[in-house]
């Protein structure tokens, strides 16, 4: 029986991450944790033992170098590699490039809690979890779910939200629901699809 494999990955600790600065479509590269995160995260994909069929990623450095990362790690630096503007991190408008700090004593803390949690409220000039969904689920509907249905296995590595937004329909979650998931950067997640799209089982392989 084919097994149709998707595994996502948050890309590891960024240079902004480390300054507790909104990145959001901005570019940073990766720390040294960052890239250790990524050798972690290759390592614990390696042990299952899949070979991709291609690999998606967002057009911002930070997810590639990850993902590049990961191809090394379990020798398949081979495979197809597509970069989309679709799958880049929720654009966070006038707050990126902010300290999280000052954002706060700029606009309050209430303000930016609603910028940052709310699910369909965004920042000045940016996006919220909703728009961020609006752009990430019809592409990966269209052009990744037909791949892994028609027996494919897709490795995608991508940031916070646009994976939030993803997960969301995968794993059938609220609004509220969504809202309190936190993915852990380079920490690896796989779905098995069966023939009609469906997931039939997922794990979190950093458990």
């Amino acid at each position: 029986m084919t097994k149709r494999n998707l595994v996502l990955v948050r890309h590891g600790q960024s240079e902004w991450n480390a300054k507790n600065l909104f990145t959001g479509w901005k570019n940073p590269g990766l720390t040294e944790t960052g890239v250790k995160e990524a050798i972690s995260a290759g390592k614990l994909i390696k042990d299952e033992k899949i070979n991709f069929d291609t690999m998606y990623t967002s057009e911002l450095i930070r997810a590639q170098l990850t993902g590049n990362t990961i191809l090394e790690i379990i020798n398949q630096s081979d495979i197809p590699i597509i970069k989309d503007i679709a799958l880049n991190e929720r654009n966070y408008g006038s707050l990126a490039g902010l300290n999280k700090d000052d954002a706060r004593k700029k606009w309050g803390e209430e303000q930016v809690h609603i910028w940052r949690r709310s699910y369909d409220v965004p920042p000045p000039d940016g996006e919220s979890l909703k728009n961020t969904a609006e752009r990430v689920l019809p592409y990966f509907n269209k052009e990744i779910l037909p791949k892994v249905v028609s027996g494919s296995n897709i490795l995608i590595a991508a940031h916070g939200n646009s994976l939030r937004s993803l997960i969301m329909q995968l794993d059938e979650l609220s609004k509220e629901e969504i809202l309190n998931l936190e993915i852990p950067t380079g920490a690896p997640i796989k779905y098995i699809f069966d023939e009609h799209g469906k997931v039939e089982e997922k794990l979190n392989l950093f458990e």
